[in-house]
């Protein structure tokens, strides 16, 4: 009956209420009434497949996450790895540069053994050669001063016992 009297105007048909606080209210149960009927089904399918859509990015994200932990154990592994050949390596660089530098210094003490061997070789050959030019030097002065003092000294008394010197000793010591 309130309805109806709230429909009804004082002339007796129908019309407007203007009366905003009782209208207002009325309007509103029913737009909720006709939504909560209509709309049950609608608003309850719509948020099962929200949930479910939710649902399934969290499994999705879930997965990811275990793939993704999968995938970084795997990494670190392989890191892990990574570090011990790099260790194998630098061991082995280590062991061929010290292999190398006793190589090298062996070479290196070979090559001065040799270049003493060559010093004194060449020493001892400039010594000879220079003793050598010494004895033709001396035998040249001792030519240049006998050839001086010859013919001072060689007179026919001594010519004629070298002479005969020298016939003694072809002949054998027969004088």
């Amino acid at each position: 009956m309130a309805i109806v009297s709230l429909l009804a105007t004082e002339e007796g048909g129908l019309g407007l209420n203007f009366d905003i606080l009782e209208t207002n209210l009325i309007n509103l149960a029913i737009v909720i009434g006709i939504l909560v009927y209509f709309g049950r089904k609608f608003l309850g399918n719509t948020l099962s497949q929200r949930r479910a859509s939710i649902e399934e990015a969290i499994t999705e994200a879930e997965q990811r996450k275990q793939k993704a932990s999968a995938a970084l154990a795997e990494q670190q592994q392989r890191l892990a790895q990574a570090k011990a050949e790099a260790r194998q390596i630098l061991a082995k660089a280590e062991e061929s540069a010290a292999k190398a530098r006793e190589t090298i210094l062996a070479e290196a003490q070979e090559d001065i053994e040799r270049m003493k061997a060559n010093a004194a070789r060449d020493l001892t050959s400039q010594q000879e050669r220079v003793l050598q030019e010494l004895r033709q030097r001396v035998v040249a002065l001792a030519m240049e001063q006998v050839e001086a003092e010859l013919p001072h000294r060689l007179d026919a008394d001594y010519q004629r016992r070298l002479i005969d010197r020298s016939i003694a000793l072809l002949t054998g010591g027969r004088s």
